[in-house]
């Protein structure tokens, strides 16, 4: 199925989420196939010598000819426990290692994905049925999952094919050897078919990989409209507005506080409201207000003048005044002036015209 041209956008956060909580995300198929298939390689590699034994001794009790086999119900109970005890031997350490990977190699390609709208049911191909077949028949998933898997079965067919070529001339002299040598000449020539088979996979795999998270940012993408939408309702969220909101007031208090040891004076309810001041006739006509604060963050201020040593006056009425009526970085009003020169004439600093900065 061709896709719409017109969703030329990289898909949002928020339409990737929802996709993920349907269970939508990028899988490689191929992937843990190749991971499964080296775990088990390297397994049989490491545990060769226990396998040869069990496999030698399985051998021995089928083709040995057991004179002493009475083919009673108890002898066929005994041969079949020994027989799954070997078996067991052999292929356990094996199957528990490839179902490991398999699952580390699932959860690292989708992380952790566990939302119950997976589990609902999806009816719109028994309602459409002709959608259904049509995905199914005519789409390019379709085809490309037919081509990986046509090069997959080349691959695995063609590799035990020429080995079993190359060596088909060691196969009669088996007949003349001992039971160790066949069991070791199999597990050998199984153990080159998987190896050289692992080329191509890995080929395959990394393309695969590749291809999947290519097709799957594809299929998300959205037209201009839907981003422009998208965007509309996020800033529409009064509770997305509430966190701007709150990131906001969080960066302001953080450079109103480290502009608080600049200050000249703190002037004070005394305990409740807290306003530092600053005056600089080069920066300002006025005393400005670097800060201001209300309980909590008034304590913050005054702990602050205090560490820097700026002088902290007590003022209820100026205090209440320069709060409710002055902005953070605004110049005073008028009508304050003559209350807050007062305060600064009291200051050392002022008293001998002698600012240091």
């Amino acid at each position: 199925m061709a896709k719409d041209p017109s969703k030329t956008e990289k898909a949002t956060p928020k339409r990737e989420s929802k996709a993920r909580e349907k269970g939508s995300v990028p899988r490689s198929q191929e992937l843990p196939k190749l991971t499964v298939l080296v775990a088990g390689l390297l397994t049989v590699r490491y545990t060769m010598g226990t396998i040869n034994e069990q496999m030698q001794e399985v051998f021995r009790t089928f083709l040995g000819g057991r004179l002493d086999f009475g083919g009673t119900t108890d002898d066929v109970a005994a041969l079949m426990w020994s027989l799954s005890a070997k078996l067991a031997i052999m292929l356990l350490p094996l199957l528990l290692v490839m179902a490991v990977v398999a699952f580390v190699t699932q959860r690292i390609q989708v992380g952790e994905i566990w939302r119950p709208k997976i589990f609902e049911p999806d009816f719109s191909n028994i309602i459409n049925p002709m959608r259904g077949l049509q995905r199914l028949l005519i789409s390019t998933q379709t085809f490309v999952n037919l081509g990986k898997q046509v090069a997959m079965a080349f691959a695995i067919s063609l590799v035990p094919y020429l080995i079993l070529r190359k060596r088909f001339n060691e196969f009669l002299p088996l007949f003349y050897q001992s039971v160790d040598t066949i069991a070791l000449f199999l597990l050998q020539n199984g153990f080159d078919m998987v190896l050289y088979t692992l080329l191509p996979m890995f080929v395959i795999a990394i393309l695969d990989v590749w291809y999947t998270r290519w097709d799957f940012a594809e299929n998300l993408k959205m037209t201009k409209d839907e981003v422009k939408d998208e965007q509309k309702q996020a800033y529409g969220d009064p509770h997305i507005k509430q966190q701007q909101k709150k990131k906001m007031m969080e960066v302001m208090q953080r450079r109103m506080l480290q502009d608080v040891p600049k200050a000249d004076v703190v002037i004070t309810n005394p305990t409740h409201i807290a306003c530092a001041l600053r005056y600089n006739p080069t920066e300002s006509p006025a005393p400005m207000l670097l800060a201001k604060g209300a309980d909590f963050m008034a304590e913050k201020i005054k702990d602050i003048a205090k560490e820097h040593k700026v002088p902290i006056r007590e003022n209820k009425p100026l205090a209440q005044a320069l709060y409710k009526n002055v902005e953070i970085g605004q110049v005073i009003p008028e009508d304050l002036y003559q209350a807050v020169a007062s305060i600064l004439a009291q200051l050392d600093k002022f008293r001998r015209f002698n600012r240091p900065r």
